[in-house]
C-alpha cells in the first residue's frame, strides 16, 4: 500500500512539472512574447503532431529497424568484450583504455565519416549506434563481474566447480542489475544515434524528416518529431524495465491479476544459500572428487567439517 502511495505521489510530482512547463509555454506563445514561426505553442504542435503522424510513423518504422539492429549489436559486442576482459586481466588493461578512448570522439564527427566508407544505406547508421551502446554494457558487466562476492566463489572452487560454473551460478547473476543499467542507457542512445546518423544522409528515418522540415521552416513539425523521438526512447526503457523484472524476480515484487504482492524477506532465499546448494549438486551429481587427490587426509577432513557447519547455518536460515 505505502509502496503505490509512493508512486502515485511521484507520478503526480512529475505529471505536475509537465503541466506547468506546457502552461508557460502556452502562455509564452498566446501573449505574442516570441513569434511562433521561432517557438510554436503546445497546440500548433499537437495538432502537426496529429496530421503528420502516418508520416512520421512510415519514418520512424526505419529508425526504430535501425536502432533495434545497433543496440542488439551493441549488446552482443559489450558482452563478449566484458567477459574476455573479465576472463584476462593483461587484456582488460589493453583494451579498456580503448574502449574509453572510442566514447571521447564525438558522434557528429565520426558519422560524416562513416556515411563516406559505407554509402547512405542502413551500415554506416547501425555502426554509429553500435560505438555509443556498446560501452554502457561493457562497463556495467565490468562492474559486476569485479564485485562478485568472493566468500561465494572460494566455496565453489572448494567444491570443485569450474570457471564456467562460477560464472553462470555467482558472476552472471550478479551482474545483472548493473548490466541492465547499463542497457538502460543504451536503450535512449540508440534511438538518438540513429537519428543523429540519419541528419548526415539517408533516404528514410526521422533524422531524414527533421532536416526537411527544417529547410521548410516548420518548426512545428520539428518540435513534433522531437517528441516523438522522446516517447520512443521512453517505450524502450519501459521495455528494458519490463525485462529486467522478468530476468530478476527476486529484486522485483510479483504481479499477478494486475495486483502487486510484496515478497516476505524471510522467505527470500539468500544467493549464498543457491551456491551452496548448487555446489553440493555439482559434488553429487559428478560423483568425482575434484579436490586434490594429494592433500593430506587431516586438511581434507578439517575441509569437509567446515562446509558442513557452513551449509548447516545456511539450511537454518532458510527454514527460519
Amino acid at each position: 500500500m505505502k509502496r503505490k502511495l509512493q508512486n502515485t505521489t511521484s507520478k503526480i510530482w512529475s505529471v505536475s512539472a509537465i503541466a506547468v512547463i506546457l502552461i508557460l509555454w502556452q502562455t509564452v506563445c498566446s501573449c505574442g512574447l516570441i513569434d511562433s514561426f521561432l517557438l510554436p505553442s503546445p497546440v500548433q504542435v499537437i495538432r502537426a503532431f496529429v496530421e503528420e503522424f502516418p508520416m512520421m510513423l512510415e519514418h520512424s518504422m526505419v529508425t526504430l529497424s535501425e536502432a533495434l539492429i545497433g543496440l542488439l549489436l551493441g549488446i552482443l559486442l559489450g558482452f563478449v568484450m566484458a567477459v574476455v576482459m573479465d576472463q584476462f586481466d593483461p587484456l582488460y588493461k589493453a583494451c579498456y583504455p580503448l574502449i574509453v578512448l572510442t566514447q571521447t570522439i564525438p558522434t557528429v564527427a565520426i558519422a560524416p565519416l562513416l556515411v563516406l566508407w559505407f554509402g547512405y544505406e542502413m551500415t554506416p547508421k547501425v555502426i554509429l549506434i553500435v560505438i555509443t551502446t556498446f560501452f554502457p554494457i561493457t562497463v556495467g558487466l565490468l562492474n559486476g563481474f569485479k564485485s562478485a562476492d568472493k566468500d561465494s566463489i572460494n566455496l565453489l572452487r572448494a567444491m570443485g566447480a569450474s570457471k564456467l560454473q562460477i560464472f553462470k551460478i555467482v558472476k552472471l547473476p550478479g551482474a545483472l542489475s548493473q548490466f541492465f543499467a547499463g542497457l538502460r542507457i543504451s536503450a535512449s542512445y540508440a534511438v538518438v544515434g540513429a537519428v543523429i546518423s540519419e541528419w548526415l544522409g539517408g533516404f528514410g528515418g526521422l533524422g531524414v524528416y527533421m532536416t526537411r522540415v527544417k529547410k521548410a521552416f516548420s518548426f512545428d513539425k520539428m518540435f513534433a518529431v522531437i517528441f516523438l523521438i522522446s516517447l520512443i526512447s521512453l517505450i524502450l526503457m519501459k521495455a528494458v524495465d519490463w525485462l529486467q523484472q522478468k530476468s530478476m524476480p527476486w529484486e522485483h515484487p510479483d504481479q499477478t491479476s494486475g495486483k502487486r504482492r510484496s515478497m516476505d524477506k524471510k522467505k527470500r532465499i539468500r544467493w549464498d544459500v543457491v551456491i551452496a546448494a548448487v555446489g553440493a549438486m555439482i559434488l553429487a551429481v559428478s560423483g568425482e572428487d575434484f579436490l586434490d587427490r594429494n592433500v593430506q587426509e587431516k586438511e581434507l577432513e578439517k575441509m569437509a567439517h567446515r562446509n558442513e557447519k557452513y551449509l548447516a547455518k545456511l539450511l537454518e536460515r532458510v527454514k527460519k
